[in-house]
């Protein structure tokens, strides 16, 4: 199946956006909020993380058709945050993020929670990833 990729026409031709760049950037707005602990990309791209190549849209997946585009996130959810309301501002946050960097328009911004984790994960997981 082709997906027609974003296009963003002007007078000079025409603009395209790959979904990586997308994916990219929903994930850099997703991490800044609060009670977001990481983002879960599965085994495989931890795999690759832990061998020393950052993925910054790790655990998004875009769909673009036309200048519209869907996005699947899956993050993990710091311990003593209400989900609900952690999930709904990555919903929010990503959403204007694409819209404004992109000019491309998020018909859905789907929150996948695959884990909590607690304060004690998280620093040991700060602590693993200084040492690389």
């Amino acid at each position: 199946m082709d997906n027609i990729k974003p296009e963003i026409p002007n007078d000079l031709g025409v603009i395209r956006i790959a979904d990586e760049v997308v994916s990219t950037v929903a994930g850099l707005a997703a991490i800044e909020v609060e009670g977001v602990a990481n983002m879960s990309g599965g085994w495989g791209t931890d795999l690759v993380e832990r061998l020393g190549r950052k993925n910054l849209s790790k655990g998004i997946k875009v769909e673009s058709t036309g200048d519209q585009t869907s996005i699947d996130i899956f993050i993990i959810i710091e311990f003593g945050y209400a989900i609900p309301k952690v999930a709904e501002s990555v919903q929010r946050e990503v959403k204007q993020a694409v819209e404004t960097m992109t000019g491309l328009t998020v018909t859905a911004v789907n929150v996948h929670v695959v884990s909590v984790a607690t304060k004690k994960s998280i620093e040991e997981a700060s602590l693993e990833a200084e040492a690389e």
